[in-house]
């Protein structure tokens, strides 16, 4: 080997390690930037997840909160509802605005369970029940107020209804008082019959002779007389006498069962056998009616006759006959 080419080799073994250590330090250079870009790239992946995660956290907290929130909301309207059933009152315009409030809260119950999830709805469904609880109190105080009024109209009504009741008291004691003095004017009004007697007629010569009889099969008719005494109480004027008769068997004399021959007496009507009207003057006065038979062809039965004197509705006198 000559000296030139030993020198070559010893050139090339002396470069050997510079060239070595030249690449070991690009490979050191290359390492550290793959570390430091998978430190990045971790970094950043651990930010990321940190921010997906708390968007995740926050988005449950969020969900919570809106549950809680329609829960509070739908235990309100619930509250609301209770309260609203328990208003009453008897103003129609103010009842028909209670149960439109009634039907509005059971439509926002609905709702609420429909979006519960929903935060924006949620919100908007608890201001409406602030609202209607504030609408409440409203109600409340116009219904307390209400009451009251109607408590006192009530009150004003009692009294008022002890007032008329006293004065109605007073007005029938009144009325009645006054019922009662006219009822003993009208009987002191009322003429006074005295002396009442009654006997058989027989007629005869065409009725132009008449004489008493107590024979039953010859009376053709009974003649009643009878004293009005004086009276200076009643109305001077005409005065109707009606005289009923009552047969031995009952019956009432008459001649015929019809309107015509109907008057009332003490609270009831009969037939009449005779009726006579006088111009009364006050004064004393004698008074005869005759009663015929029913019909010509009927005769009179033996027995005892009841005769009574009856005037405006009253009986004033009676007296009893006997024929054989």
């Amino acid at each position: 080997m000559n000296s030139k080419t030993s020198f070559c080799i010893r050139k090339i073994m002396d470069n050997t390690p510079q060239t070595e250590q030249r690449s070991n330090k690009k490979l050191h250079a290359i390492y550290l930037t793959i570390i430091f870009i998978l430190l990045g790239l971790s970094g950043l992946l651990f930010f990321k997840f940190r921010e997906v995660q708390t968007l995740a956290h926050n988005q449950d907290v969020t969900i919570k909160q809106v549950v809680v929130e329609r829960n509070d909301v739908k235990s309100d309207l619930e509250d609301l509802q209770k309260q609203y059933a328990a208003l009453e009152t008897s103003d129609a315009t103010l009842s028909k605005e209670l149960e439109e409030k009634k039907a509005l809260i059971a439509q926002l119950l609905v709702d609420a369970e429909k979006h519960k999830n929903d935060a924006g709805y949620i919100a908007k469904l608890k201001r409406e029940t602030q609202t209607l609880r504030e609408i409440m109190k409203g109600y409340i105080r116009t219904i307390d107020s209400l009451n009251i009024l109607n408590g006192k109209l009530i009150d004003e009504k009692k009294t008022l209804q002890t007032t008329l009741d006293d004065e109605k008291v007073k007005s029938e004691k009144i009325e009645g008082d006054k019922n009662a003095l006219k009822k003993r004017i009208d009987q002191a009004s009322l003429l006074t019959t005295l002396n009442a007697k009654a006997v058989g007629i027989s007629t005869r010569n065409g009725g132009k002779k008449e004489s008493e009889t107590s024979k039953a099969k010859k009376v053709d008719k009974i003649r009643v007389t009878f004293d009005v005494a004086e009276n200076k109480l009643t109305q001077a004027g005409p005065k109707v006498f009606f005289i009923r008769v009552m047969t031995p068997d009952g019956k009432e004399l008459t001649k015929s069962e019809d309107q015509d021959h109907l008057f009332s007496f003490n609270g009831s009507t009969g037939f009449y056998a005779a009726k006579k009207t006088i111009d009364y003057n006050n004064q004393p006065m004698s008074v005869l009616v005759s009663c015929p038979k029913a019909r010509e062809e009927d005769e009179f039965l033996p027995g005892k006759y009841i005769i009574e004197i009856n005037m405006e509705g009253t009986t004033i006198g009676s007296t009893v006959m006997t024929l054989e």
